[in-house]
């Protein structure tokens, strides 16, 4: 439906550029007319393409909380720092190499599981406890370089 009424629009402009002898303001109007609707709907595919991210992050997020061996720190992973993210990606690398050394390829991992073979928990929360540190530890600077002022 949409493209139709497109399609009968542009035809409309052109049979008006004929009697308007496509002259010079004619041109300017159809140009503006085009900039105007071209960012319009910049605009409404930007709001549809983040509603579409909102529910896929959403489904994500209820599929993590339900399953009992995934771990939950990915449920508000949106919500991290680009530094944790990061660290986060580099300890399921590790996983993931250990998961492949192991015998059965059925078993799950997680990153929040203890397992006697491997340490990836314990080296994830450090880093991530260096990082959540840091940002506290520069929060403090800033506000006190704020109430100083």
């Amino acid at each position: 439906m949409a493209l139709l009424l497109c399609f009968i629009i542009v035809v409309l402009w052109t049979i008006d550029g004929f009697f308007a002898h496509f002259s010079q303001q004619w041109e300017s109007i159809i140009g503006t007319v085009s900039s105007v609707i071209t960012v319009l709907m910049v605009f409404l595919l930007q709001k549809a393409q983040f509603k579409d991210s909102l529910a896929i992050q959403l489904k994500l997020n209820e599929l993590v909380a339900a399953h009992e061996s995934a771990s939950n720190r990915l449920v508000d992973i949106e919500g991290m720092s680009e530094e944790e993210l990061r660290v986060l990606q580099k300890y399921y690398t590790k996983l993931s190499k250990f998961a492949k050394e192991q015998d059965t390829l059925t078993e799950s991992h997680s990153i929040d599981e203890k397992h006697k073979e491997h340490a990836i928990r314990e080296e994830l929360e450090h880093e991530l406890n260096v990082i959540s540190e840091d940002k506290e530890q520069h929060k403090k600077e800033t506000d006190e370089e704020r109430s100083e002022k």
